[in-house]
């Protein structure tokens, strides 16, 4: 009898003690359901709050832009209706001293007369590069086309530029955007490289655009951290793009900057 009792016992105590497990258990599993549940919750919060960070950010870099570009073309239209209609006036007036110029000052009138026509000429087509408009009009190629024929015109150094391969539609605000970087580039080499050569070449893959442009200038030491809003523009843009770039240069070796932009799933052929 005494025995049976000491069984029972035994048996109620293990029974208890799997029911005290099974219970720590069951906390257990709800305590790690509730941390992970908890981490997942966390790590939302944070992904939402980069994410609206990145929103924000793109947003400003945008509306930047987007003042920036109407600068440029405030600019465009002042250099267009107004320097170059008073430019105008000059040269009419130049002209008509010449008609009654003795002919001792004719040769440095006319001479006078000629360089300022070509000052009109590109006042005009820098007030274009500044237009978006009408670089959205041109396009991408014949826009950056048309930077490197005025470099040629001014003689301050040789400029080439190449296409490769089949080309590929790009969006209109994309392609404002990719000028504009080339653009603020081709703007530090006239002011800052004292290069006499510079290459642009354009190579259009299968899934993808690569830009290069590069000089033989004066170069600068990339190490050095510089606050540039040049530099700062053309990173903003890239990121627009989503788009790859390096800006690489080497003292008394040149600079040279490439973009590598994926065409959207989406692109048209």
């Amino acid at each position: 009898m005494i025995q049976e009792q000491e069984k029972m016992i035994t048996q109620e105590t293990i029974v208890l003690i799997v029911y005290v497990i099974a219970i720590i258990f069951g906390l257990l599993l709800f305590v790690i359901w509730i941390f992970i549940a908890f981490q997942k919750r966390k790590n939302k919060l944070l992904v939402e709050q980069i994410e609206a960070e990145k929103r924000y950010e793109r947003e400003l870099a945008t509306s930047q832009l987007e003042i920036q570009e109407q600068t440029f073309k405030n600019i465009g239209w002042e250099l267009h209706d107004n320097v170059g209609q008073l430019l105008s006036v000059l040269s009419i007036q130049l002209n008509m001293m010449l008609l009654k110029a003795p002919r001792t000052i004719q040769k440095q009138l006319k001479d006078t007369s000629d360089v300022l026509g070509n000052t009109i000429q590109e006042v005009r087509n820098l007030s274009k590069t500044l237009n978006n408009e009408v670089v959205n009009k041109n396009g991408l190629i014949r826009s950056l086309e048309i930077e490197v024929e005025r470099f040629n015109r001014l003689k301050y150094l040789e400029a080439f530029i190449q296409v490769n391969g089949k080309v590929r539609y790009i969006s209109t605000e994309h392609e404002i955007l990719i000028f504009r970087m080339y653009q603020e580039f081709l703007s530090n080499v006239m002011k800052h490289s004292k290069a006499k050569n510079l290459s642009v070449t354009l190579n259009f893959n299968a899934n993808d655009l690569e830009i290069i442009a590069e000089d033989n200038g004066l170069g600068f030491d990339t190490s050095q951290k510089t606050e540039s809003s040049g530099l700062q523009t053309i990173k903003g843009r890239a990121a627009l793009l989503s788009a790859k770039y390096s800006l690489t240069s080497v003292i008394n070796n040149g600079t040279k900057l490439v973009l590598l932009y994926t065409f959207p799933n989406d692109t048209k052929n």
